[in-house]
């Protein structure tokens, strides 16, 4: 399979595969070498700016790429199974705050019409 191929396939995986880490890589790299190239060519601040601004980024990228690879991923199955239970919890849980909710706004509307009368 080529790099390519295994490129885009690994975009709808879970998790990093090599090809995207050799991607990013290449990418960042290529950018610092063309803001390199502007700043010798111009001598613009901006230009520093921006190759200061890509390296953090840079960084920042690799530092969660090495999180990633220290986290287990879920499945899609498995986050299906999490969702559906939250779901009836959080279905429970609305139905018991809908019950207090009404039964608070009945007693209160009772109170004011005593207070009317």
């Amino acid at each position: 399979m080529s790099f390519f191929v295994s490129l885009w396939q690994s975009i709808f995986e879970p998790g990093t595969s090599p090809q995207l880490i050799i991607a990013t890589h290449v990418s960042f790299t290529a950018l610092l070498l063309s803001l390199i190239w502007l700043i010798y060519s111009t001598g613009i601040i901006h230009f520093y700016v921006l190759f200061v601004i890509a390296t953090f980024l840079w960084i920042t990228v690799i530092w969660f790429i090495n999180e990633l690879k220290q986290v287990k991923l879920k499945s899609n199955d498995e986050l299906e199974e999490t969702t559906s239970t939250a779901t009836t919890d959080t279905d429970e849980s609305k139905k018991d705050i809908a019950k207090t909710t009404s039964s608070r706004s009945s007693a209160s509307t009772s109170a004011i019409k005593s207070r009317k009368a």
